[in-house]
């Protein structure tokens, strides 16, 4: 007797996690609505990625398996907000309310190479990831803005989770951009073509650390916020000084002037400092010192700051010292490339 096969539709999904090079905060409202913003980032080899499986109840499953987490709700309502996975439910009532998504039922599953809270842009990259899938799983042509945008929207309007613009834009493009923000969420990607012996040599001498501790960048960015709109000259003067760091950045890349990379890291970590008082802490300064050292020419804490990965630029062969030296602090290193191609999605049938 011939067994009748039943082939179940999986749609999948990635994006990579980015290095915010120079600029981090200045794409944050209100600074970037009041004086405009300018961030650097690359994207590299460490990705969110997203599966949507189709079933034939009218159920939704969710499954993150980096936290271990697998929810279960009807199809046919909105999913609660409250409790966990915020992301994954956020996005879905987001679709459900504008009709794109119907009351069919599906399993989503969602996976990243990093620890949520890390300070590589996570929550902004695993939803454009989440949301690239959707588009692949309902044909939506979503061009690259509106891909991002609308990540941002879901992030920052529908759940009012703090922060700002590059990561969702970053995840989407993919590859080394210079990037423009301005008010009423306006935003330019400017893609840079640097020559590939100098994405080598910055590949080689950029040591990416873990310090084995994460964080919610909410509340640094919350206080990044009011000090702009309480006029807090200090931290206004720091921000408009990391603007001009991602320029300094951007001609160094193109030009190939490697040398200088370390230094102009180092200025953008003691300007950073001053936009909120909680973006260091001791840990955070003494790995700092340590890495400083070893040889290293400088380097910065990832993303908000208060914890995660710091990434430091290490010049001729000192990135094994630096190495040898922060690995008393009980962290570790992740191996990256930086890469091309943003977010990706494809279907196939198990």
């Amino acid at each position: 007797m011939k067994v009748l096969k039943i082939c179940i539709m999986i749609w999948r999904s990635k994006a990579p996690f980015r290095l915010g090079l120079a600029g981090g905060g200045t794409d944050v409202s209100p600074y970037s609505d009041l004086y405009g913003g300018a961030i650097l980032n690359a994207t590299i080899s460490l990705y969110a990625h997203a599966s949507i499986e189709s079933i034939p109840q009218p159920k939704i499953i969710l499954k993150s398996i980096d936290q271990g987490i697998e929810l279960a709700f009807s199809s046919e309502e909105l999913l609660p907000s409250e409790g966990l996975l915020k992301l994954q439910k956020g996005l879905i009532n987001r679709l459900k309310k504008d009709q794109i998504l119907g009351n069919q039922g599906f399993c989503l599953t969602t996976n990243m190479d990093v620890p949520a809270g890390s300070g590589l842009g996570t929550s902004s990259t695993l939803m454009v990831t989440m949301l690239k899938a959707f588009s692949e799983m309902l044909n939506i042509p979503f061009g690259d803005y509106d891909l991002a945008h609308l990540a941002f929207i879901i992030e920052r309007v529908d759940l009012n989770l703090a922060g700002g613009k590059q990561d969702q834009y970053a995840a989407t493009f993919g590859g080394v951009n210079y990037m423009e923000f301005y008010k009423d969420d306006q935003v330019l990607v400017n893609p840079l073509r640097i020559k590939q012996d100098y994405l080598s040599e910055l590949e080689h001498n950029i040591i990416l650390y873990f310090t084995s501790t994460s964080r919610s960048s909410s509340e640094i960015i919350s206080t990044q916020q009011h000090n702009v709109t309480s006029q807090k000259i200090e931290s206004i003067e720091a921000m408009h000084q990391l603007k001009e760091q991602s320029k300094r950045m951007k001609d160094a890349m193109l030009r190939g002037k490697l040398d200088e990379i370390g230094e102009i890291l180092d200025f953008g970590f003691e300007q950073k400092k001053k936009m909120a008082v909680n973006i260091s802490n001791q840990l955070l300064d003494d790995i700092y010192s340590a890495a400083k050292l070893a040889g290293a020419s400088g380097g910065k804490i990832s993303g908000a700051g208060g914890g995660g990965f710091m990434f430091f630029y290490c010049p001729g062969t000192t990135r094994y010292q630096v190495i040898e030296q922060l690995n008393k602090f009980g962290g570790y290193f992740l191996n990256h490339q930086f890469t091309q191609q943003g977010v990706q999605s494809w279907k196939t049938k198990l």
